[in-house]
């Protein structure tokens, strides 16, 4: 008999420490780089005032400048090199296991092998030899393609995804649903996977990451994407995801309570004019404040006001990550959290 218990904390859960890798000049940054680099430092300040930091860098000496004295006593840095930025996605994934912490070191390979990631793929790996996760234990799942942006836990046992994403070509599509159901709750612990079939922003490369549409949030409740204008092309797809999520039940048979976040105004690429998968539903959990990602536009009002609503006991920080964006990502998907342990 397996008497192993696995536990997948929801992101709200203590945290050791965030992780942020870097941005390059020689990578898809370079021709926005000094307008990223200071959107991650005011990232990195707004961390570093609150608990540790780990930094994934080329150079530490480039990078410390940035930081006064205090700041730099929360953080460590190491030097690894990387391919881009988002350490959501190439970051460990942490569950408990008998109470001891475990990082699941997942395959990641560019979202389903459209963008370059053979260096990404190693940080992980790479971390665990600098004495990164010294007292946990690195387990090597490289063989399952999994990113941190594509599922969310609720700490009770419901894990939440899409079937965009998990079900997509180039991940796993040699396993079924059914399969990838059995190995998410194996693995995490889950009494439930919920699935979302609908949802999908313009611009976005994730192929319907959960962490941009709808995102568990302490008492119970889930904050999502919705989209009032009937003549926004997010407008079927976002109601019919509005739908599925009022179906949805807690592991205990009880409804969780819907928050609903504005629609960003629409924001276009100032290249080639392609519509950007800007959200306020990529946010970051820390251990007394959210991180809450706004684009400098109308509707950053409200997503502001909401969320104070929504999560009373935090404290809610704006941060503008209207260059982030211009590469299809925000402020969850470059951070990564790490549980206490």
């Amino acid at each position: 008999m397996n008497n192993t218990s696995i536990y997948f904390p929801a992101e709200w859960h203590k945290q050791q420490a965030i992780l942020l890798t870097w941005p390059k000049v020689d990578s898809d940054w370079n021709y926005l780089f000094e307008e990223v680099e200071k959107c991650f430092i005011a990232i990195a300040s707004e961390i570093a005032k609150r608990q540790n930091l780990w930094i994934v860098c080329t150079s530490k000496q480039l990078i410390e400048k940035y930081f006064e004295d205090e700041f730099l006593k929360k953080i460590s840095f190491f030097e690894i090199d990387s391919n881009d930025t988002w350490a959501r996605d190439h970051g460990g994934i942490s569950v408990f296991e008998n109470q001891c912490l475990i990082v699941y070191d997942f395959g990641f390979n560019g979202w389903g092998l459209k963008f370059s990631s053979d260096k990404d793929n190693l940080i992980t790996k790479e971390l665990h030899k600098l004495k990164a996760f010294t007292g946990a234990t690195l387990k090597n799942k490289t063989d399952f393609i999994l990113e941190g942006g594509s599922v969310e836990s609720d700490g009770n046992g419901s894990l939440m995804t899409t079937e965009n994403c998990l079900l997509s070509k180039n991940r796993n599509e040699k396993f079924s649903k059914k399969e990838i159901e059995s190995f998410l709750k194996k693995h995490f612990g889950s009494k439930q996977v919920l699935w979302l079939k609908h949802g999908n922003l313009a611009g976005d490369d994730t192929d319907s990451h959960i962490d941009t549409l709808a995102r568990f949030i302490p008492e119970n409740k889930i904050a999502f994407v919705q989209c009032f204008d009937p003549l926004d092309e997010h407008f079927n797809e976002l109601k019919a995801m509005e739908q599925e999520l009022q179906n949805f039940k807690n592991a205990d048979g009880e409804s969780y309570e819907l928050i609903p976040l504005p629609m960003t105004t629409a924001i276009f690429d100032k290249e080639d004019g392609h519509r950007l998968p800007a959200t306020y539903a990529n946010f970051l959990i820390m251990n007394e404040a959210v991180l809450l990602p706004i684009y400098k536009v109308e509707n950053d009002r409200i997503a502001i006001e909401t969320m104070q609503q929504a999560m009373p006991d935090y404290e809610i920080v704006p941060i503008d990550c209207s260059v982030l964006i211009r590469q299809h990502g925000s402020l969850h998907c470059v951070t990564m959290q790490y549980p206490e342990w």
